[in-house]
């Protein structure tokens, strides 16, 4: 079967297209013929280790998310039939509960292998039915970004009606965000440097955008716009670049979900306002089984639907990573089997 890896060495040019057996779905497991993935930012790090030590030896399959159909049934699995749209967990030994190290050991595409491969067979504990209502493209999205934005709004945050959440940019989790809040009936806050894409955000229900690239200290006008003191819930994806300006547009006694750190890993921020304020800043990374059950439900009550920017061909795996390092998409990216 074709798969596509990091071959022989740690670098963007031994990403490539490459040839492995076809694995047979032992007791307990189930195996899945792949029908499309889904890329996140951490994709572009795992050709050059960017995870250290932690990772899987080489030759590891890339990417964490996709869906598949089962297409066979090992031995003592009742809870799965033969054609049932599954995606794989991003942690596979994360069933529910609270984070811990044995829950975040082993995610895909990282520590284990991926999902850009024509058949994955995984246990039978690992997987989710998805909507019935989404497309491949779309239900590919599910597992890292959307499980991310639930957690940290929902698991975490307890979002609730009237609160107001800040989103940055336009990318995957914050799209999610953006929409998982006005599903819970929160007011949304969209800060990018675009303003199409700000005008799309509005489209998909943001109540106020600010320009980041005009209005720098976007920080106090998000603040002046919420209201009550400041923003309840901030979804922080920036990191070093960003933060100063999220803690000033959080209430006291708000939170800061630290999910990402695109402008930078070192924290350079005024610390002081999240001990005086009582703010509660949180690290995310993904979430558990019980957070994509929960997840899933709420997406196929409201028929909500990912935003998937461009779907590439599988054969086109560089060129879908080229474009998501380029940063002009809004949304998701995704390949297709």
């Amino acid at each position: 079967m074709r798969v596509f890896q990091v071959d022989t060495a740690w670098t963007d040019e031994n990403l490539r297209i490459g040839e492995r057996p076809e694995p047979t779905a032992g007791p307990g497991e189930v195996r899945l013929k792949m029908l499309a993935s889904a890329l996140n930012y951490r994709d572009l790090l795992v050709p050059r280790r960017g995870y250290g030590s932690r990772m899987q030896a080489l030759p590891l399959i890339m990417l964490s998310d996709g869906v598949g159909h089962i297409d066979q049934v090992g031995s003592g699995v009742d809870a799965y039939r033969i054609g049932d749209r599954v995606c794989p967990l991003f942690f596979s030994t994360w069933p529910g509960g609270e984070p811990s190290a044995e829950h975040l050991a082993y995610s895909l595409g990282c520590e284990s292998d991926g999902t850009m491969t024509e058949y994955m067979v995984v246990p039978a504990s690992t997987v989710v039915p998805v909507p019935a209502h989404l497309d491949d493209t779309e239900a590919a999205t599910l597992p890292t970004a959307a499980v991310t934005a639930w957690r940290a709004l929902v698991t975490e945050g307890r979002v609730t009606a009237g609160d107001t959440v800040l989103v940055q940019g336009t990318g995957g989790v914050s799209l999610f965000a953006l929409q998982f809040a006005k599903l819970l009936g929160a007011r949304v806050i969209c800060t990018s440097s675009s303003d199409e894409k700000l005008e799309r955000a509005r489209e998909l229900g943001a109540d106020v955008t600010i320009n980041y690239r005009s209005t720098p200290e976007w920080g106090r006008v998000a603040r002046d716009a919420a209201g009550s003191g400041g923003v309840d819930h901030v979804i922080e994806v920036g990191g070093q670049g960003t933060l100063t300006q999220s803690l000033r547009a959080v209430r006291p006694g708000g939170a800061i979900s630290m999910i990402g750190v695109l402008g930078g890993s070192v924290m350079d921020a005024p610390l002081g306002l999240v001990v005086t304020r009582h703010v509660r800043l949180q690290g995310i990374t993904v979430g558990s089984r019980e957070d994509f059950l929960a997840m899933s439900r709420a997406v196929a009550h409201s028929g909500m639907r990912p935003v998937v920017d461009r779907a590439f061909a599988f054969e086109q795996l560089r060129e879908a990573m080229q474009y998501l390092a380029s940063g002009r998409h809004f949304g998701k990216i995704c390949i297709r089997h």
